[in-house]
């Protein structure tokens, strides 16, 4: 299945995660865990929009508005990356959650 949009993920959206951060952090504190949620906020905002460049670039090129494929290359290859980096964190965050949940107290 091939994944080209970061809300596919489990259908996680940035918005989603601002919630959960807002109940775990104190807003005028400036914790190391709030600092990890608002870079992971970021990370996904970010993807998702390198995701909409390509798609974009894509448009612009099945249109005839454009024949840079250079453009198009880089756009892809950016979002390529970005989704590849992001599902990865997200992976190990799950790793880590599901370690979490095993301890025991």
């Amino acid at each position: 299945m091939e994944v080209n949009h970061i809300n596919q993920l489990f259908n996680v959206t940035a918005d989603d995660i601002k919630a959960e951060a807002l109940k775990y952090t104190d807003p005028g504190e400036d914790t190391d865990f709030g600092q990890f949620l608002k870079s992971a906020v970021n990370q996904l905002e970010e993807t998702n929009e390198l995701l909409q460049r390509q798609e974009n670039e894509e448009i612009k090129l099945a249109l005839g508005l454009t024949d840079n494929t250079h453009d198009l290359a880089i756009a892809q290859q950016k979002a390529s990356i970005a989704l590849t980096y992001t599902v990865a964190l997200r992976d190990r965050f799950l790793e880590g959650y599901k370690e979490i949940m095993q301890m025991q107290m």
